[in-house]
């Protein structure tokens, strides 16, 4: 994907504001009126003079494609013309901050129809409202509208469909979108190989969140997509990890789940390295598993695949080679009926990526009573243009694994003396960024996975 060509467009978020407005109608038949939204405000710091870091909300950039703080959007469902609202210029903070975005910028810069400034909303909605012909309705979401913000003018106030109609709309990526996710996988990918040929050369975890987020910021992804994940040894068995702080001597393999953010939108990748430069044998022997149950999974996507099938289908191969090496015993079939191999695998498979790690329009059910579905984030069937992370792993966890031991149910499956062998091999777990295509999938991610090629590059630093 040419992405650096396609980011030289705009964002399309009247494209986006047409296609919400199009779900709000198969809902509300003739619905007539505005779609409002607003950006985050700035917030100072609690004991401080300075702003918190700033996240842009969400919902209001996929309708504006505008990171800037304390902004407003108004479009008119039935003229499909969109306003934007930024703040005026306060001469005061100029001298500390430099001149914000003017209104003629900020024209040239979104995809908008009109800019104004923030202190004419009020004006601008009782405006619109009063022109309506029909019955009309102000659609917003709930407990993101300003307290100064009125919609006297409007027939009717709806809280209710917007959030859902932008959550819905946003599992389908455009091109743009996907440029920006591309762009994001290509600056983490390199950052990941930054990691890899560091792994060797560092005493202390941190020193290689340091080595991703280094790169990412001189690459132009000042912002991660979540925190990272820098695990070595036995802690890579702890599914978020966040301590990021332990010395990594004598310590097998190291998992690194960190991804960049490209203008809002998102990556998200895991690799595994051994530390020392060479896997052990079990250590590559769960890796090869793992990469096995990812390509594999890999191999079945497209359009309609049902989700809940692949990740059954990832259980399966790890039963297999689990089998295999000893660590599980008995028929296959029982164990899977059984559950058991969620003892080692006990997430779902991915969920879907957009400007959220974890995006919108999953409908996860977490009250499922089949402990091999209940933290799946994505039930139902995939749509073409929908972005998935695939990401299969097998662990090596005391608190998950003993309580399975200590169960006939399960125990029964599991031999204890093989599987000691293999608690300092942590966890393994191989993460990609993958686009559902008509006929098939498109993998995202660049950044190395093949073990031997691992090693080569590890050796040669």
């Amino acid at each position: 994907m040419d992405y650096n060509t396609i980011l030289q467009g705009k964002y399309p978020a009247k494209q986006h504001a047409k296609r919400v407005a199009d779900f709000i109608r198969s809902k509300v038949p003739n619905a007539s009126g505005v779609l409002y939204v607003e950006s985050r405000a700035t917030k100072l710091l609690e004991d401080n003079d300075e702003a918190e870091p700033f996240r842009q909300r969400r919902f209001f950039y996929y309708l504006t494609g505008c990171p800037l703080a304390d902004c407003y959007l108004v479009y008119d469902i039935d003229t499909s013309h969109s306003t934007l609202f930024i703040p005026p210029i306060d001469p005061e903070s100029v001298i500390w901050s430099g001149l914000p975005v003017s209104a003629e910028e900020a024209l040239q810069k979104f995809d908008v129809d009109e800019v104004r400034y923030t202190n004419d909303i009020n004006a601008t909605l009782a405006h619109i409202g009063a022109d309506k012909k029909q019955r009309s309705t102000a659609f917003a979401i709930p407990n993101q509208v300003s307290e100064h913000v009125t919609f006297l003018e409007f027939d009717d106030k709806n809280f209710s469909i917007l959030k859902e109609a932008i959550e819905v709309s946003r599992v389908i990526k455009d091109d743009f979108e996907l440029a920006m996710i591309a762009k994001a996988n290509a600056i983490s990918s390199e950052a990941h190989l930054a990691v890899m040929k560091k792994v060797k050369h560092v005493k202390n975890e941190r020193e290689l969140e340091a080595v991703f987020i280094g790169h990412c910021i001189a690459e132009g992804a000042r912002n991660q997509a979540y925190h990272s994940i820098v695990a070595s040894g036995r802690a890579a068995a702890t599914l978020h990890y966040v301590a990021n702080n332990a010395p990594m001597a004598g310590k097998l393999n190291l998992l690194l789940d960190a991804g960049g953010e490209w203008d809002c939108y998102a990556s998200d990748i895991t690799r595994v390295f051994p530390i020392s430069g060479k896997f052990t044998k079990e250590s590559r022997a769960i890796y090869d598993i793992v990469l096995k149950m990812q390509l594999d999974c890999i191999a079945v996507l497209k359009d309609g695949v049902l989700w809940d099938d692949v990740h059954l289908l990832a259980h399966k191969v790890a039963i297999g080679g689990l089998l295999e090496l000893g660590i599980l015993k008995g028929d296959k079939d029982e164990i899977l009926a059984n559950r058991t191999s969620v003892a080692f695998f006990p997430h779902g498979l991915g969920h879907y990526l957009g400007m959220d790690t974890h995006d919108t329009g999953g409908n996860p059910n977490y009250l499922d009573r089949d402990a091999m579905f209940r933290y799946l984030r994505v039930r139902g069937t995939l749509p073409a243009g929908s972005v998935i992370t695939v990401e299969p792993g097998i662990y090596f966890c005391n608190f998950i694994i003993e309580p399975f031991l200590k169960d006939a149910k399960h125990s029964k499956f599991i031999d204890a003396e093989v599987l000691e062998k293999y608690w300092d091999v942590g966890g393994v777990r191989i993460e990609d960024n993958i686009l559902i295509t008509k006929t098939g999938s498109e993998n995202l991610t660049l950044a190395i996975k093949d073990p031997a090629e691992i090693e080569r590059i590890m050796a040669s630093n």
